[in-house]
């Protein structure tokens, strides 16, 4: 009796034991599944997360391999069939090489480009090899132009202003003059930081007599523009899959830094202008 009852105790020890090991395995392998499907997704959004993150990556990186251009693409068709009624474009510099300004056609061989953005300045002393060019070569091709300046934090912002000013002429047409800032101080605070911004905003605002735009990404703009700098219009950076459209407040949204455009070296960035076209002729008079 006594060994039978042993006997039935020890059963259900071992049911219970193996029940318990069962539900180990099975939380282990949904824990499991779970990493493996973040570390895919940020793997093959990689780009998205590290320039939200403020990690940018280089833009001279002339190809993806066949896997990430196709998600590439698809993206980039999402997104732009997304907003038809908006105006696309793209953003240059010198890293983009020579642009053949006369080839440029449409994207996707169904979306229309309408404007670009032309790195002039960075800096208190650097101009674009590539601005004068690409300057002219836009009006010439009639595609809506604007001027950019990449802000260095750590050199005076009047001097950076007074660059831009000197190598920028703005005529009817184009768009504001934008300040581009990524990267945060070395050797000053964030006050410090700021103050400057609103330097270089004032000094060429009163310059060309109309509010710049100020270029970022979006962890950066929240993080330190959006509340102190609210007055401006703002152009946005965010690749990541999960955005879907931009938010109210965004002039202009950066959705990828990975398009293949005719007449272009490379990969470049495109551009949702959000709004309509009224509002697009209204942010570019003078």
């Amino acid at each position: 009796m006594s060994s039978k009852k042993n006997y039935v105790t020890q059963k259900k020890r071992i049911k219970k034991k193996k029940g318990g090991s069962f539900g180990k395995i099975v939380f282990y392998s949904f824990f499991f599944l779970i990493l493996v499907t973040l570390g895919f997704g940020v793997y093959q959004f990689k780009d998205g997360v590290l320039y939200y993150l403020g990690f940018k990556t280089n833009k001279n990186v002339d190809e993806l391999s066949k896997e990430d251009r196709k998600i590439a693409d698809i993206r980039i068709y999402e997104v732009l069939s997304e907003h038809k009624d908006c105006l696309f474009g793209l953003d240059v510099s010198e890293y983009q090489g020579e642009i053949e300004w006369d080839k440029l056609g449409k994207i996707e061989d169904t979306f229309v480009l309408s404007f670009v953005f032309i790195r002039a300045t960075a800096g208190k002393d650097k101009i674009d090899s590539k601005f004068n060019y690409n300057w002219k070569e836009a009006k010439k091709n009639d595609i809506i132009r604007g001027a950019y300046h990449y802000y260095r934090p750590n050199e005076n912002s009047i001097l950076q202003a007074d660059n831009f000013i000197k190598t920028v002429r703005l005529t009817k047409g184009d768009f504001p003059p934008v300040l581009d800032i990524e990267k945060l101080p070395k050797s000053q605070s964030l006050d410090s930081l700021k103050v400057g911004l609103k330097r270089w905003l004032t000094r060429v605002e009163q310059h060309y007599k109309i509010k710049p735009i100020i270029y970022s990404g979006e962890s950066y703009y929240n993080d330190f523009l959006k509340r102190e700098f609210s007055d401006y219009p703002f152009w946005i950076a965010n690749y990541n899959i999960w955005k879907k459209k931009p938010e109210k407040e965004w002039l202009l949204w950066q959705f990828t830094e990975k398009a293949k455009v005719e007449g272009v070296i490379g990969m470049v960035d495109l551009n949702v202008f959000n709004g309509d076209f009224v509002k697009f002729i209204d942010t570019t008079k003078p």
